[in-house]
Order: C-alpha cells, then sequence, then structure tokens
C-alpha cells in the first residue's frame, strides 16, 4: 500500500487580519503529513468562482496532492480575528461548497489506497458532505488509521455526529475546551480529563486520545499510559493550523515507527514552529524534518 494519508473536509480561505490564507483543518493536515514525507491528499469542494481558481493554484504551488471538486456553490470563507494571545475566533460562512462534497468514482479509488483518513465534525454539518465523509470512512481498508479531530465551531455539531464519528474513529483529537462539551453531551458527571479519555477510550474502543491544552501542554491518553508534554514558549504570531500541523506530525511520526512519546515529542515541536508562523500551512525547517522526522530510531 502506498503511504496515502488524506485529509477529508473543508478547504477554505482565512481572511485573517492580514489578508486571506488557505486554510480548512483538513486540508492543513493534508499538507503537513506531505511536508513529511507522506502522499498528503486534501479532499473538499471549491465552488466555480475566483476564490476557488486562487485555492486551486494555491495547491498547485504548495505541491499537495488533492481530489476537490469545482460545483456550483461558493468558496469557503472564515473571518478569523485575533485576541491578544494570537488565539483565534471564526466566524464560518455557511452553505458553501465544502458542505456539499459530492463523492465520486475517484474518492472511492483514493479511499481503497489510504493509509490513513483524518476528519473532523465541521465539514459533517451538512448531510451532502457528511455522508460523502462517512462513505469514505467506510471504504478505506481495515487497517487504516482513522483520526477524529473534532473541531468544534460555533454550533456546527451535534451529538449524534460526535458519537457516530468517534464510533468510526480510532484516534480522538480534542482540545480543553472540546472534552468538556463532549463530556457534557455524554452526561458524565466527571471534572478529570483524563477520566474523561479513559471513559472514552473504553466507550468507543479508541486506541488513543490526543488531548491538547494551549500553553498548559498536551496528553496522549492510552488504555494504562499517559505522556504529558509542555507547550514550548516562543513568539506566537497565530495559532491558526497549530492543532492540525501537530496531529500531523504525531500521525506521521506513528506511522515511521516511532514510540508514542517520540511522536509526542516531534507534535509539539512541529506545533510550536507553526504558531511563529502566519497563517496555517507555512514551510517547515527543512532541518526540524531530516533530524526529527526523518531520523532513524
Amino acid at each position: 500500500m502506498k503511504n496515502v494519508i488524506v485529509g477529508i473536509g473543508e478547504i477554505l480561505w482565512d481572511m485573517l487580519p492580514g489578508g486571506k490564507v488557505l486554510g480548512g483543518a483538513p486540508a492543513n493536515f493534508a499538507y503537513h503529513v506531505s511536508q513529511l514525507g507522506f502522499h498528503g491528499y486534501a479532499v473538499s469542494a471549491i465552488g466555480k468562482d475566483e476564490l476557488g481558481e486562487e485555492i486551486s493554484d494555491s495547491l498547485i504551488q504548495k505541491d499537495l496532492r488533492h481530489d476537490i471538486q469545482a460545483i456550483n456553490y461558493p468558496t469557503g470563507t472564515v473571518k478569523v480575528t485575533l485576541d491578544n494571545e494570537g488565539i483565534p475566533q471564526y466566524e464560518i460562512c455557511e452553505n458553501v461548497a465544502w458542505d456539499n462534497i459530492p463523492f465520486s468514482a475517484s474518492l472511492e479509488a483514493l479511499a481503497c489506497e489510504a493509509k490513513t483518513v483524518c476528519f473532523g465534525s465541521l465539514a459533517q454539518r451538512n448531510e451532502v458532505s457528511r455522508n460523502t465523509i462517512q462513505k469514505f470512512l467506510n471504504l478505506v481498508p481495515d487497517d487504516a488509521w482513522k483520526i477524529f479531530d473534532i473541531n468544534l465551531r460555533q454550533h456546527f455539531y451535534t451529538k449524534e455526529i460526535i458519537e457516530t464519528s468517534l464510533h468510526l474513529c480510532h484516534i480522538l483529537k480534542i482540545n480543553d475546551d472540546e472534552i468538556k462539551i463532549v463530556a457534557e453531551l455524554c452526561g458524565l458527571d466527571i471534572s478529570d480529563e483524563i477520566k474523561i479519555c479513559d471513559y472514552l477510550i473504553k466507550k468507543y474502543q479508541l486506541r488513543m486520545v490526543v488531548l491538547t491544552k494551549g500553553t498548559h501542554g498536551s496528553f496522549v491518553v492510552t488504555s494504562g499510559f499517559v505522556s504529558f508534554k509542555p507547550t514550548p514558549v516562543v513568539n506566537v504570531v497565530d495559532t491558526v493550523g497549530a492543532g492540525d500541523s501537530f496531529t500531523a506530525a504525531f500521525v506521521a511520526s506513528l506511522l515511521k515507527g516511532k514510540s508514542i512519546e517520540e511522536a509526542h515529542a516531534l507534535a509539539v515541536e512541529v506545533s510550536a514552529y507553526v504558531c511563529t508562523q502566519s497563517g496555517a500551512m507555512p514551510v517547515l525547517p527543512q532541518k526540524l524534518i531530516e533530524e526529527k522526522i526523518n531520523s532513524e530510531i
């Protein structure tokens, strides 16, 4: 099997204070795993408009493999505002192209090749894309990894979508705000985040939960094992896409045979670098890739 890793869901323009930059969590993930030596694919949809053409041009410039159809809906945009610490707030347009990703023969073929798939909740807010994503997940090989980067935004999620996605995935990626929401949806009267992770692992038969807590560090929790890493202190430009780069580096490292602790350490380093750059898809330093990601075990 080829080293095909797919990010399926939204692709869009993040309208930052300094101008627009390409984004969307699954596309960010696909871009970063491509930098880390895998055949990353972004799967989504764009509009037949100028913004869609600009996305196509950007993907070519970034040399990112993709299966992205142009359809009769506007290309997605998100207004992003940053607080004093570079933490983003999002205003996400609705009824856009990535809400209506069509399933196709090419997606069926790509699903059969996939070694890993990363998906979230946001692109499942509309029935068309939700059906496409879930059909894609059900077609990937049995030994493929499915990562649910939950990515709760505004009101664009339901308990049903979250539970279905948890049943479909092997790894859950979640942050400290999201885990409280999930615990409440599950009716859990538990304040200990690690205990919530343990509950989710057992209930949904997950291999692990990756819990990120911003400047307060991150955890990787498996059945009977917990890895904690502090967050490096860096000069933050913005944190847009940092979590996606974390997921990409973590998964890429595991697939290259690194231990959970090694993969966790690399993910922290990569995401910290992304925080020092503007936008979600900066080029990673070659030194970091060669010395850290591609080093012999």
